[in-house]
């Protein structure tokens, strides 16, 4: 969002409060100025900040990470509700294990 000279940033975030910062035509912020942007309006610290800006990544906002290893959740309802393995059991299973008891299962009901 644009203010005169100013642009002002926001940034949702899950808890319900929303950052914001504003940018001025400046070249340069003085050290005091640019601690206050980080600490109160981005809450992050200078490493965290510049880890975004040239590594893309991103700051700790209390958002679980979706695991690389995770079923999708297409497959998960299909073992439960197809083949009616308990909830507590497909938890524990790998995605090799889970595709490998679905393929049988389509294996089984192609044959029968």
């Amino acid at each position: 969002m644009r203010s005169g000279t100013h642009i002002t940033y926001e940034l949702g975030l899950p808890d319900g409060r929303v950052l914001r910062t504003r940018l001025s035509d400046r070249q340069t912020y003085g050290p005091d100025l640019w601690q206050h942007i980080l600490r109160d309006q981005l809450e992050v610290d200078e490493p965290t900040f510049w880890a975004c800006v040239n590594d893309d990544e991103k700051p700790d906002r209390g958002i679980a990470k979706p695991r690389p290893d995770a079923l999708p959740v297409d497959l998960v309802h299909l073992l439960i509700t197809r083949l009616g393995l308990p909830e507590r059991t497909v938890a524990t299973m790998t995605r090799k294990e889970a595709i490998a008891r679905i393929d049988a299962y389509w294996e089984q009901a192609d044959g029968a």
